[in-house]
């Protein structure tokens, strides 16, 4: 059993997977055998590149050009009288449900009835076999990843061109964080947004870890603005660290159909810190500032007391936020302060799974939250803002409201 590590660089698609596959040496031949008897008129090849002056392994798939709109059924059955293992064909099925989840939600309808148009080709399905392919034959089964960056643009699809990320890669992005891209071209495609979501856990900065092997694939575009790859990093965690992932076959997902009811396993993430010392302002002005802070919708503001230099009282103002909103925090910070410098780091948390959701009380409903902790006890926890407007609509105490809610 080995632990792979995706460092998303440059995003990632089908065959950036593929190539970094070939890379920590899955054969091409056994690659072929297996997706040959899923769909028998494509054949993968692979070449040595550069991008950006670093070695890369290119994988292409040589498919005919197909007008075919294939459906999750079709493609199920094809997988189904394959001569891939049982395991390898729930895994490859699993990617293809998936998609099919996503492109249902975008398109409004069932995803037994979506029609498959760019992820139906025979290309993606060879992207997507030979990828459960090459993960079992290096035994990979605990996977992590880096924040991915989707690039932007535009992209043309079956239906036009679309914003990217394009819908369907959206949608299959949810809770999946993203880092930011200067990049004008797609670079996650719902192939490789769809690897992500039906095999990765976890996402975070590199954990510590042994690296035994490394594998490069190469994007098909030779970007000017940085390396066009996509790094797998294969190895061990170290014993105990709190950090190993379950087998991917054994994750439940919110995508999975046909399935018990979902489990919510804690979500970690990355996040940035970004935070000031300040010992020559008043608190009113400090307060104005937390409130303007608010208005950019971070993640969590706070204000530390801190004992500064020459004895001085002072605060740390921390804000909490995404890597897109570092810029107008620290813009925000520079402006409504005295500040002349700001530190900002990453971090990692964990996050429950949570939900919307109303408690009816006797004078109305109020606002809510549902939390699930990993082992599938829920709890609800009212939004203390709803709470006074409620009292205040019905001229009644907060507190006889929230002794009402618990």
């Amino acid at each position: 059993m080995s632990f792979a590590y995706l460092d998303c660089l440059s995003g990632i698609s089908g065959d950036m997977m593929l190539g970094a596959l070939i890379d920590l040496g899955v054969p091409v031949d056994l690659l072929n055998e297996n997706v040959q008897s899923v769909i028998p008129s494509v054949k993968i090849s692979s070449s040595d590149v550069f991008r950006k002056e670093f070695r890369a392994i290119q994988a292409d798939v040589h498919a005919p050009h197909e007008h075919a709109h294939r459906t999750l059924a079709d493609i199920l059955a094809m997988i189904a009288g394959s001569k891939l293992s049982d395991k390898n064909k729930e895994h490859a099925g699993g990617i293809f449900k998936v998609l099919a989840q996503a492109e249902g939600k975008v398109h409004g309808a069932e995803p037994e009835t979506i029609r498959f148009h760019e992820v139906g080709a025979a290309d993606s399905i060879a992207d997507i076999v030979g990828t459960v392919v090459g993960l079992d034959y290096l035994n990979i089964t605990d996977i992590a990843a880096s924040p991915v960056p989707t690039g932007g643009g535009t992209v043309r699809v079956a239906h036009g061109i679309c914003p990217v990320p394009a819908p369907a890669t959206a949608e299959l992005l949810k809770g999946i964080p993203i880092a930011a891209s200067d990049v004008p071209f797609e670079l996650t495609t719902p192939t490789g947004a769809a690897i992500l979501k039906y095999c990765v856990k976890r996402y975070s900065l590199l954990p510590a870890m042994t690296i035994q092997s490394t594998g490069v694939g190469a994007g098909s575009r030779d970007l000017e603005q940085q390396a066009n790859i996509l790094r797998i990093l294969v190895g061990e965690l170290p014993v105990g660290n709190g950090q190993r992932m379950g087998h991917f076959a054994d994750h439940q997902y919110d995508y999975m159909m046909d399935t018990e009811p979902v489990q919510h396993p804690i979500r970690n993430e990355v996040v940035w810190i970004v935070e000031t010392n300040i010992d020559d302002m008043t608190g009113e002005l400090a307060g104005h500032c937390v409130d303007r802070l608010w208005t950019l919708a971070p993640l969590d503001v706070w204000i530390t007391p801190v004992q500064m230099k020459k004895q001085r009282p002072g605060i740390t103002i921390s804000v909490m936020c995404r890597q897109d909103q570092i810029s107008p925090v620290e813009m925000m910070l520079f402006a409504e302060t005295s500040t002349i410098g700001i530190r900002r780091y990453p971090a990692e948390r964990s996050v429950l799974h949570r939900e919307p959701d109303r408690i009816k009380t006797v004078w109305g409903e109020v606002d809510a939250k549902r939390s699930y902790l990993p082992d599938g006890t829920e709890r609800v926890t009212p939004e203390f803002e709803s709470v006074k407007r409620l009292a205040a609509a019905k001229g009644i105490p907060v507190a006889k409201i929230m002794d009402h809610l618990y």
